[in-house]
């Protein structure tokens, strides 16, 4: 088969990517001198806020204020947003007193929330804009006004949104952090906001929820390997733990144990707990799933005993992590 290069096909693709990330970079960096009062006036605002974080934008700022909605309702901060012409027909009437608004224009004219001002400014919102510059009737208009620098365009006609909704992403994005590190939002946080997918396993699920915690194979330390071996028959679990006349545990004899007291003859009637693994790795059932797996992982175990206060609570298996879906 004959590949013919058209004219089309000669321009170096590579070159072209590397320049527009290249561009993008000059903005982010241009962003980043471009934060000063204003932007710990904004997150203080947004912190002190009693209702939500209402987001709007047009065309591509609106796009980029969808993701930034997003990500501040899964960070701690609730928010949502709305398109600015639809808010001129009635949804405007989702923003309340006790809301803060966040309305992004890259060139701070944008004719559809123009209209939104005098109501915004009526309910006294305060009114966060994102543009440019200052000089548009948006940024004068806000309360407060952050800016973006006056950043080329990765688009080589300067015409197509590139290195500002860029800029935007990151400034939003650096808000969102900024915010979480305030509100001392933790990992338990953000698994309430995503309980579904991969995530949400992993972040929601915990060893109780996965645990055997029925017919145990548990033995007393002075019964005999051979009763031990009947008891990990039944438990079908690899493993029995052993416990002390207090029922507290004090070992465990796996499968490995097994193997490895046969190769070496031991006799049958040796008592379990002269032979057992002390001081086993152990964890509690409101442990998440996903750590107890990382504790089998590191130490290189299949099971992981769930304790507390010594007693045995359950028996949690790596399969039993992996088939459930966490990782």
């Amino acid at each position: 088969m004959v590949f013919i290069m058209t004219d089309k096909m000669k321009t170096d693709f590579i070159a072209d990517a590397v320049q527009a990330i290249r561009t993008e970079q000059s903005a982010l960096d241009l962003l980043i001198e471009e934060l000063d009062e204003r932007f710990t006036l904004a997150c203080q605002t947004i912190l002190n806020c009693n209702g939500r974080v209402v987001v709007t934008g047009m065309g591509k700022s609106g796009h980029i204020g969808r993701k930034m909605a997003a990500t501040f309702a899964s960070t701690g901060t609730p928010s949502f947003f709305v398109h600015p012409g639809e808010a001129g027909h009635g949804d405007l009437g989702m923003l309340v007193k006790g809301d803060v608004l966040i309305a992004i224009s890259n060139s701070g004219e944008s004719d559809e929330i123009r209209t939104l001002i005098p109501v915004v400014k009526q309910l006294n919102i305060p009114l966060i804009s994102i543009s440019r510059d200052k000089r548009g009737f948006l940024p004068k208009s806000a309360d407060i006004a952050l800016t973006l620098g006056k950043s080329e365009e990765a688009c080589p006609l300067g015409l197509a949104p590139t290195s500002s909704t860029t800029a935007t992403l990151a400034l939003g994005d650096a808000l969102a952090v900024a915010l979480l590190h305030a509100r001392g939002f933790t990992s338990n946080d953000f698994a309430l906001s995503h309980p579904a997918g991969a995530l949400g396993r992993k972040l929601l699920t915990r060893v109780q929820d996965l645990m055997h915690d029925q017919n145990l194979p548990v033995i007393n330390q002075d019964a005999s390997l051979h009763d031990t071996l009947l008891v990990m028959t039944s438990g079908r679990l690899g493993l029995a733990v052993i416990i002390d006349d207090a029922e507290e545990v004090v070992g465990v004899f796996t499968d490995g144990d097994l193997r490895r007291r046969l190769a070496e003859r031991t006799d049958l009637s040796v008592k379990i707990g002269d032979i057992m693994t002390r001081t086993p790795k152990h964890t509690t059932k409101e442990t998440r799933a996903a750590d107890a797996l990382s504790i089998m992982n590191e130490c290189s175990i299949g099971q992981l005993l769930v304790l507390d206060g010594g007693k045995l609570q359950g028996v949690l298996s790596i399969h039993d992590v992996v088939q459930a879906g966490v990782s």
